[in-house]
């Protein structure tokens, strides 16, 4: 709780700065509260004391150049950089393996969502580079996503207002809740997606 308040002070004493940081390192494997630095950049901006465009053009830079980081450290990196330390963040071989067929599947669409699934959006560049997706794909699809995620959540922190404080201590209170939620609502839709496939392979008509 110390390490997260004390991260999430970066944008207060450094506005724009911190929110860009946070964002950014985030994109490559950092564990950084990137959600709620977008939200408390926005919040101040709607007390005026940043500029919301500026937040999300902050925002908005800082996660494309933060995934592209992690494309390029796993396109040069590859596999064996995962096999490697993956564990650490409990990426599994097979785990691995599973997520590079899905992938191959469904690459650009799980590039644009990863942005609003916790663990996906950290290490979805990382994947994607690892798994040879073309860099132009890449870049294209994971800014739709950004600027998708980053509307959403400025837009919350600067409908929020003078509420920002409340808001950042139920982030706080309730963010352990909340990734297990999103990780039971990728794993439940990847389950119900390869069912209806097998139903399509087993009956053909």
């Amino acid at each position: 709780m110390r390490v997260l308040a004390s991260l999430t002070g970066l944008v207060a004493h450094q506005g724009y700065l911190g929110v860009f940081v946070l964002v950014f390192v985030e994109g490559f494997g950092v564990p950084a509260p990137g959600e709620t630095a977008i939200i408390l950049g926005a919040g101040y901006a709607a007390r005026g004391e940043l500029n919301i465009v500026g937040v999300a053009a902050a925002a908005f830079l800082a996660a494309v150049g933060g995934d592209s980081v992690g494309y390029l450290i796993g396109r040069t990196g590859g596999r064996p950089l995962i096999l490697r330390y993956g564990r650490y963040v409990r990426l599994t071989p097979g785990r691995l393996a599973r997520i590079e067929a899905f992938m191959g599947r469904h690459g650009p669409k799980v590039v644009a969502i990863a942005r609003f699934v916790e663990g996906l959006r950290q290490f979805n560049g990382v994947i994607a580079g690892a798994t040879g997706m073309p860099w132009r794909r890449f870049v294209a699809y994971n800014a739709v996503g950004a600027a998708a995620w980053v509307g959403v959540w400025a837009t919350a922190g600067y409908l929020a207002g003078d509420h920002i404080r409340a808001i950042e201590a139920e982030l706080h209170r309730y963010q352990w809740y909340v990734i297990p939620a999103a990780a039971l609502v990728v794993i439940g839709y990847a389950g119900w997606h390869l069912a209806r496939r097998r139903r399509r392979q087993a009956d053909p008509r």
